[in-house]
Order: C-alpha cells, then sequence, then structure tokens
C-alpha cells in the first residue's frame, strides 16, 4: 500500500511549465494529481501541453484541479473559459445567465484537460470586512446561496468535471484571511446546522465529489483548527451531512496552517482528522518532502492500514469518473 500514498496528494508546481524534475518526481511518487495556477494557465494551449505531458507520465489518471469560480478567481482568463463572479450572479438572482456564463467555461476548460474544478464556493458572505471572500459568494443568506450551489454541482458535472465545495465548515462568518492567517468565527454546533450547513447539504444532496475545508477556528466547536479537527471532518461533515466523497484540505502552504508543525505534520495531522487529499501550492518540493514524511510515519506503524485503504478507495472510485464521456 506504501506505493499508492502518493496519491493522497494532489500539488502544484514552480514556473509557466512543469520542469523534467517535477514530471520525473511526480511519476516516482505516483502523485494522486496536480492543480494549476494562472500562469499556469496562459496562454491556454501552454495548458493543454502542461497538462498532456503531466498525464504522460503518471502512473494512475491524474487529478488537474483548477480554482474557476468566476470574477476575480479566475484561474483561465479570457473567452471563452473567464466569467463573472459569483457575487455579480446572486446580486441578480440571474441562474440562467450563470447557467450560461459556466458551462461555456467547464466545457472550454475541460476540452484542455482540467477534471477538476474547485468550485462552487458555498460559503455565505456574512462579514463584508472579509476580503478574502470578497466577490466569490453569491449572496448573504442560505435561500440565495443553495440553488447557485446546486446548479453549479449539475453544470460541472454535466460538462465531465468532478467538483469540490469550499470552504468546509463555512468561511462567511470569519474576517481574517487564512492565507495570512488562522481564521476564527464563532458560532456553534446549532448555528451551524441552520446556517453553514445548508450550502453544504444542497451541494452534497445534488452529488459533489469533494468538500475542501480551511484554516478556520471555531473555538466554541474545538480548539483546533478544522484542518486537523476530527470533530468537523467526522461530526460534522461526515454524520451531520451525510458527506461519504474525498474531504480535501485547503492548499497545506497557507500561513493557517502554520500551528499544526512542519509540511509533514500537517499532511498527517490532516490526514488522521478526515482528509482523503492533502493539497499544497507552488511549493511541490515541500508536497514531496511531506509524502517523505508520512511513507516514513507509515513504516513506523503510525498510520492506519484501514484508515488508509478507505482514503485510497475513494480516490480510486471517484477517478473511475473520469472516463465517463460527456453529456451533450
Amino acid at each position: 500500500m506504501i506505493e499508492r500514498i502518493g496519491q493522497l496528494f494532489i500539488t502544484g508546481f514552480e514556473g509557466i511549465t512543469p520542469s523534467e524534475e517535477f514530471l520525473k518526481k511526480l511519476a516516482s511518487e505516483n502523485i494522486g494529481g496536480i492543480i494549476l495556477f494562472e500562469e499556469q494557465c496562459n496562454p491556454h494551449k501552454s495548458a493543454e501541453e502542461s497538462i498532456k505531458k503531466i498525464a504522460s507520465i503518471s502512473n494512475e489518471i491524474p487529478f488537474v484541479a483548477v480554482d474557476q469560480e468566476g470574477g476575480r478567481v479566475c484561474r483561465f482568463r479570457g473567452a471563452p473559459a473567464e466569467f463573472k463572479s459569483p457575487a455579480e450572479f446572486g446580486r441578480k438572482n440571474d441562474r440562467r445567465l450563470y447557467e450560461e456564463q459556466l458551462s461555456r467555461s467547464v466545457y472550454y476548460i475541460r476540452s484542455l484537460g482540467v477534471n477538476l474544478l474547485l468550485a462552487p464556493v458555498a460559503d455565505i458572505g456574512l462579514k463584508q470586512e472579509n476580503q478574502c471572500l470578497k466577490g466569490r459568494t453569491f449572496g448573504k443568506t442560505p435561500a440565495r446561496v443553495m440553488p447557485f450551489v446546486e446548479l453549479a454541482v449539475r453544470i460541472i458535472h454535466k460538462a465531465g468535471l468532478l467538483t469540490c465545495l469550499k470552504h468546509f465548515p463555512g468561511f462567511g462568518a470569519a474576517i481574517d484571511d487564512p492565507h495570512k492567517m488562522v481564521s476564527q468565527a464563532d458560532y456553534d454546533l446549532q448555528i451551524f446546522l441552520n446556517r453553514e450547513a445548508l450550502p453544504f447539504k444542497a451541494g452534497i444532496d445534488s452529488g459533489a465529489d469533494m468538500v475542501m475545508t480551511t484554516h478556520l477556528l471555531l473555538p466554541r466547536l474545538d480548539h483546533r483548527i478544522a484542518t486537523e479537527s476530527e470533530i468537523i471532518l467526522n461530526l460534522l461533515l461526515r454524520e451531520k451531512l451525510n458527506f461519504d466523497g474525498i474531504a480535501i484540505t485547503d492548499d497545506l502552504l497557507m500561513a493557517g496552517a502554520d500551528s499544526i508543525g512542519n509540511f509533514g505534520e500537517r499532511a498527517l495531522r490532516a490526514f488522521n482528522a478526515g482528509h482523503d487529499i492533502l493539497l499544497f501550492g507552488r511549493n511541490h518540493r515541500a508536497a514531496f518532502e511531506a509524502v517523505a514524511y508520512f511513507k516514513e510515519e507509515y513504516k513506523k506503524g503510525n498510520i492506519d492500514d484501514d484508515r488508509l485503504s478507505i482514503s485510497l478507495d475513494r480516490i480510486s472510485g471517484i477517478k473511475s469518473k473520469l472516463t465517463a464521456s460527456v453529456i451533450l
């Protein structure tokens, strides 16, 4: 099983195109997938060529992930991939236009080789001071957000891509940016169930493949951030929302995850909390360092075989969907 541990990881890479060193390591470590950032997505032809290279050296179908939410969070720029922000659609409650623009985008980026869209955002825009979420939420109430989340999941699936709801358990009541520090919100379980949970539940019931957590502290629920919290993963996500898909971390290179430890410790503690996929951004060396640490801990007997099998089975199962044809 140790030879498949790399499947738990998604990593980015430095530069415009993947280096030979990166490609060799990606293959030798059997890494589960890659994430593309804006500098690697434009021009689009360059992204397509990079994806083909990565697919050609991968032992298993790789996840090719991208944040293409609309507005300022569009990694692919220009037509036909770029489209308006969720906030613009939400303000007008224009689901018809959203369907039209999102459909155009996802069919196109799938043709380039992308197979995992890190969207839709299921957060509720509760705090105007939250600059990290500015323009990224569909509205200020669950009732406004839910139909857009449901619609997004259906459209993305129809185009043949996997979906990922974010940022669990709900980041809209926070202010601080987890890219820079641990974020914090003050809601409890009952408020969560009546507010934050609703758009995530709508997306899960629509068939969302993945749910992404973020580096958020909810002191009324746990003294640990969501990234390392079994309470957030097992009680809230698995039990309360009945989600049996893939739980993926937010970027473990963010400063909000610094408190968990070094790169390897971040990966292991997030896995032990209940995550199936461990995401690292642009620093692929950090990702490979974490893989090596994880494997050493496995050799020492510090990782449960059954727990590892569950995550690897989830990953294999979801990758089987990637061979499905596009529904026109």
